[in-house]
Order: structure tokens, then sequence, then C-alpha cells
């Protein structure tokens, strides 16, 4: 999604401000962590520029947008290629979260209350890869992490509750790639609507391991959707949903219900 330039603030590597910053991390036992508590809170109206490793102390960050759906809202940070963001937590407002301009990590980072998106991979080149390694998301009206250009996203060790969709490779964008989601060890609790949402015509795939999904007895939270995409900015086309083994690939025993 385009987005409206806005101020900006630009930083480089940070020490990690506090043994806390790590608190609540993924344990090595593979269990999810608890939601953390804000250490404190930085509010700023321009998007902070990120190059190297920003450690937020598990501050949380809020102050761009307006909390809303709008599209074209400017992020909270801007990654560049190689950046890492961990120990943040995203409050609201924070317009359009986390944009990575190409390979990036948000490691151990909480959205409390998604606005437009969490965050966007924005990449360049087929062998870039966002990798989402810890933390979680709540309350996303629709798309938790959205993927507009080529390469790989990766989310693992992820809880989501309260949302539309967890991941969507683009559905309608001007430029158009074939593009990939791994997802690994991501607790899901309902309400929510699809985890991945892949367009099948760009060959496009998704790979889903080690899901658990809380409160959906009638399960109605879909898997994985497979759409005809197109770069004209019409709305895709669903051509259907569920495990084919070669666009949505996972089995039912990577799936457990609870």
């Amino acid at each position: 999604m385009r987005t409206t330039p806005a101020a900006t603030t630009t930083v480089g590597t940070t020490r990690p401000p506090a043994p806390a910053a790590s608190a609540a991390a993924t344990s090595t036992t593979g269990a999810l962590a608890a939601w953390p508590k804000a250490t404190g809170e930085v509010s700023s109206s321009t998007t902070t520029k990120v190059s190297g490793t920003f450690d937020g102390g598990l501050r949380r960050y809020r102050g761009v947008g307006d909390g809303g759906q709008g599209e074209s809202q400017p992020a909270m940070f801007e990654v560049a290629n190689g950046g890492t963001v961990q120990n943040v937590i995203i409050g609201t407002p924070a317009g359009d979260g986390i944009h990575c301009l190409g390979t990036c990590t948000l490691r151990n980072v909480w959205w409390e209350d998604v606005g437009e998106d969490a965050a966007t991979f924005k990449g360049t080149s087929a062998a870039q890869t966002m990798t989402i390694d810890g933390g979680g998301a709540r309350h996303a009206a629709d798309k938790v992490f959205q993927h507009n250009g080529p390469g790989t996203m990766v989310i693992r060790n992820f809880q989501v509750e309260d949302f539309g969709k967890l991941y969507r490779s683009c559905g309608n964008c001007k430029a158009q790639y074939q593009r990939a989601v791994v997802i690994q060890n991501v607790t899901v609790t309902a309400p929510g609507k699809t985890l991945a949402g892949i367009n099948s015509n760009y060959g496009d795939t998704a790979t889903l391991s080690g899901i658990t999904i809380v409160g959906d007895t009638k399960k109605k939270i879909s898997i994985c959707d497979r759409y005809e995409g197109n770069d004209v900015g019409d709305e895709p086309v669903k051509l259907g949903t569920g495990a084919d083994g070669t666009y949505c690939r996972y089995s039912p025993s990577d799936l457990t219900y609870r």
C-alpha cells in the first residue's frame, strides 16, 4: 500500500536498556510468553527509521496515525534492509505499524491494538526474508501482516487473537510477485477469520506447522485461502480454501484445537 510521506526520526543500533527487555521472550521450551507490561511509554507523531538493531526495552510506542483502518497511513517504524526491531510494544494509534524495506527481523514485538496493519513487508528481492519471531497481536479488524514485495515472510513463536487475517499476500498491488509465507508454532485465539491468504495464480505458497487454535470449537477460522490476485486494483476472487499440497501446505497433524 502507498504510504503518505511523514516526518521521520532516524536511529541506528541501540544498546538494550535493561534486563527487563528480554523478560517476555519465548521460553527455551517453546511455550509462548504472557503479554508483557510496558516499562514506559514513548509518544511520537513521526516515523522512526531504523538501521541496525533497535531495542525498545519493552516500552510502548504510539502516536502515529489515527488508530483506524484508513489506507496510506505512515508507519510507526520503518526498518532498512538488514535491520532488527526488538522488545517493543506497539500501542495505539500507530498508523501502519512497521514497514520492512528488505530483509528484517521483528523479535518480541507486541501489538496491543492493530491499526491499518501490524507490519508490512515491502522488500525488493525474492531473496529477502522478513522474520517475525515471538511477540503477539490483538484486535486486528483486518490484516495483521501484509506482504507487498517479493520474498518470504516467516511468522514463528507468535500469538494472535481477535483478528481478520494473520497473513495476506497483496491481492491487488500494482506490482505483483510470487511470495511465500512460513507459519510455525503460532497460537491463535478466536475470534478470527483466516490464517493465510495467498494468490495461487502467482505461485504463492503458505506452509504451516505447529498451529494451536483456541476457542474455535466449530472450526470457523480458515487455515489457508487461495485467491486469484491481480495488478489492476480489483477485489481478488477467492478460488478455494484448505490444504491442497501445492499452494496451501499443511496436514491435519499440524493443527491442534483446544
